[in-house]
């Protein structure tokens, strides 16, 4: 056989196999490379929206068509080749982010083509908010004014002697500076793309689909105000303490706390949906 013989697109219609290998060998490329950047909290989160997004392909992969053309195919080995070239790359910066949401696209247009990307808008949506709104967020929105006062008025609650100056916030003992990477927007950000992958996966009546991103935010916000406040308690007190929660491991802790409990606010709201839908059937 000549290689003029071969239809590539068709090659990969035929076999699926070849589309999940090049989807999986993409997606360790990027979490390898967030491993590499020792960036431990989005590794945990990315390793979590891939799960979500995986389990959701898997249970559809009887139904999926798989009918790209010449088109879709060239747009998609673009991507692809894009990705690739990225990870080459030593200072990724924000394309960090965006490599796994990239990476799905272009292996969905090689796999189904333009047409065929609502089969996958479930695991394109998950992928999406795991890096795309942390990216916009960053470059367009700078909450550390609001994340310092909040948690200003936290420690003024608690009887703390304790002023503000923009962004930085004093006590008899000292002083912390909210910058943007401290203010939280990150924490937000990953408790709305779980809020995401939960309205998917467990969908909700549709009357209640615009609290759960808001409850998500909320918590976030919080939590990490929360964290702010103990911080300025700690920075004269306990250096070592100070430095653990600042940057440390135990510095994840508020996060998980807020998926903790933002899984437990879910799971009330699972269970109110089926007692009214055995009312509703009752009746």
């Amino acid at each position: 056989m000549n290689i003029t013989d071969l239809n590539f697109p068709k090659l990969l219609k035929n076999e699926p196999f070849w589309i999940l290998s090049i989807a999986a060998g993409l997606q360790a490329i990027c979490l390898t490379l967030v491993w590499k950047a020792d960036d431990t909290g989005h590794l945990g989160m990315s390793i979590l929206f891939l799960c979500a997004a995986g389990s959701l392909l898997w249970d559809k992969r009887h139904t999926l068509r798989f009918e790209s053309d010449v088109f879709s195919s060239i747009v998609g080995s673009l991507l692809i080749g894009w990705v690739l070239w990225q990870s080459t790359s030593q200072n990724l910066e924000y394309t960090l982010r965006l490599l796994p949401f990239t990476s799905a696209i272009g292996v969905s247009l090689l796999a189904s083509g333009f047409k065929g990307l609502k089969q996958y808008w479930e695991e394109l949506i998950i992928l999406f908010f795991l890096g795309v709104p942390n990216v916009i967020a960053d470059l367009l929105i700078d909450i550390s004014p609001l994340s310092a006062k909040f948690a200003t008025l936290i420690l003024w609650y608690l009887g703390f002697d304790v002023a503000i100056d923009g962004i930085n916030i004093y006590l008899p003992t000292g002083s912390v500076k909210v910058v943007h990477s401290c203010s939280g927007i990150d924490t937000i950000n990953y408790m709305l793309g779980i809020s995401v992958i939960a309205l998917v996966m467990f969908p909700v009546s549709r009357s209640k689909r615009f609290f759960v991103p808001l409850v998500a935010i909320i918590l976030g916000f919080v939590s990490n105000a929360i964290r702010i406040a103990m911080l300025a308690v700690m920075v004269g007190i306990n250096q070592a303490a100070f430095e653990s929660w600042h940057g440390g491991q135990a510095s994840y802790f508020y996060a998980m706390l807020s998926i903790v409990i933002f899984g437990l606010f879910y799971m009330l709201l699972l269970k109110q949906e089926e007692r009214q839908a055995q009312n509703t059937e009752k009746s």
